[in-house]
């Protein structure tokens, strides 16, 4: 199969939500606030990302107090560095994905594990260390497991498929998520690598839909347990639902676009 993307975007009621989710980024590019003020609202949505990103990890943080630079929870912390550093890591995604997940890894998950294991794979591991879970996924794939699905991971992100930028971020961000490759903070680099992907690969080049905001509203675990089947509806039902979060991450963008104007 010389494009498996591009089969499994043809799912039943993927191509639909892709279609949805496509014509609501458009419509986002299209407000007025964004010709002047496009940056802001890039800020606002990697925020509100971050904060999204580590609630779905367990830590949910107000938005006020966060905005405020009060909040002092590693995780929270790590979710908050990642998401600053996507513009700069952006460029690379495409060529060198292992380097930009390590970086990840590394900002995601500082605080949280000795400094050695930062952007470490498990296979590098100490023996007995069981990756973190907090969606209760179940036991983690083993570390040879892990390594050769990332190996496919890093050869559809470098490679050419004729599937759209939602279905490509969707299994990126699914694989991530099941695999923890790393053990910790898994979540964090997941959605990120996702956003990455969104955005390089042209679906939403400035940054702009909350995605991780739409995973909170959208049943996200049940949806990645969904996937986790490796069955076709259940695959198919992940698709559904990520392209549903990014509609749902333009819905939030859109409403700041809208406080922007109203001043």
């Amino acid at each position: 199969m010389s494009d498996p993307l591009a089969v499994i975007a043809e799912l039943p009621g993927v191509p639909e939500a892709v279609t949805e989710a496509r014509e609501a980024v458009d419509r986002l590019y299209r407000h007025r606030v964004l010709r002047r003020r496009s940056p802001e609202v890039s800020a606002e949505s990697a925020l509100r990302g971050a904060r999204a990103s580590a609630a779905l990890e367990g830590v949910d943080a107000p938005l006020g107090p966060l905005r405020a630079g009060e909040v002092t929870d590693p995780l929270v912390q790590g979710a908050l560095r990642v998401s600053a550093e996507l513009g700069r890591l952006s460029k690379t995604w495409r060529t060198a994905p292992r380097q930009v997940l390590a970086r990840l890894h590394t900002l995601a998950a500082t605080g949280l594990v000795e400094e050695a294991r930062l952007g470490r794979p498990r296979v590098a591991d100490a023996p007995g260390v069981p990756p973190n879970d907090p969606l209760g996924l179940g036991p983690a794939p083993s570390p040879e497991e892990t390594a050769a699905r990332m190996d496919a991971l890093v050869a559809l992100v470098t490679g050419e498929t004729k599937a759209p930028a939602v279905v490509l971020a969707a299994v990126v961000h699914a694989e991530i998520a099941v695999l923890r490759p790393f053990g910790v903070a898994d979540g964090l680099v997941a959605r990120a690598a996702e956003r990455l992907t969104l955005t390089e690969f042209g679906l939403d080049p400035k940054s702009l839909a909350t995605v991780e905001v739409g995973h909170v509203e959208s049943s996200y675990g049940e949806n990645l347990q969904a996937y986790l089947t490796g069955s076709r509806d259940g695959v198919g039902q992940w698709l559904r639902h990520c392209a549903l979060a990014v509609t749902l991450g333009v819905r939030e963008a859109t409403a700041v676009c809208e406080a922007l104007q109203r001043g």
